[in-house]
């Protein structure tokens, strides 16, 4: 089974090492881990971004699955191009997991960045606008593609001191489709 392995983890100082112990992970549970940086992309072309793209959609296609990395980036939510990339395999019906080592409720998220507060029964934000509250620890659309396509979020119990590199999350996820493989 190929996985791909989605999420902002490509953004670490140590991005290759991190791609290559989930690859080994993937590897020691008879997996083949399919980590976005393997694309060879010359970064000075002018369409340096549009190869990067070309390159992860076409691994994403060789793909039999996706493992994608939802913990918080740079907000309250997870990396938007791992969100991308989540749903472009749920549309495809392929097996979709995920994980996020910050397992807190959206909303409660929310109020680490901005004020929240209830009106009319509802969570806005300073602007106005309402917060969704719906007791999962991200959007309703990634929780309910994951259930719907492969397993539920993965959380640890408690949040892990280095959330980015703690891959305790990530290898749950492996060992699930190493399972789903030998049921297949």
């Amino acid at each position: 089974m190929k996985i791909y392995l989605a999420g902002p983890d490509v953004f670490l100082r140590d991005a290759v090492e991190i791609g290559r112990r989930k690859v080994d992970i993937c590897a020691a549970h008879g997996l083949t881990g399919l980590y976005p940086l393997d694309n060879i992309v010359d970064l000075a072309a002018p369409d340096a971004s549009r190869q990067i793209f070309c390159g992860n959609e076409a691994m994403m296609d060789q793909a039999d699955a996706i493992i994608a990395n939802l913990t918080p980036f740079r907000g309250a939510g997870a990396d938007p191009g791992t969100v991308y990339e989540l749903g472009y395999m749920a549309g495809r019906r392929k097996f979709c997991l995920a994980y996020s080592n910050d397992g807190a409720v959206y909303a409660d998220r929310v109020g680490r960045f901005l004020t929240v507060t209830s009106e009319g029964g509802r969570l806005v934000d300073p602007h106005g606008l309402t917060v969704e509250d719906f007791g999962h620890s991200d959007n309703l659309m990634m929780i309910h593609a994951l259930e719907l396509h492969g397993c539920p979020l993965v959380t640890p119990a408690e949040m892990p001191i280095d959330l980015w590199h703690d891959l305790a999350a990530f290898e749950a996820c492996v060992r699930m489709a190493a399972a789903r493989l030998i049921a297949s």
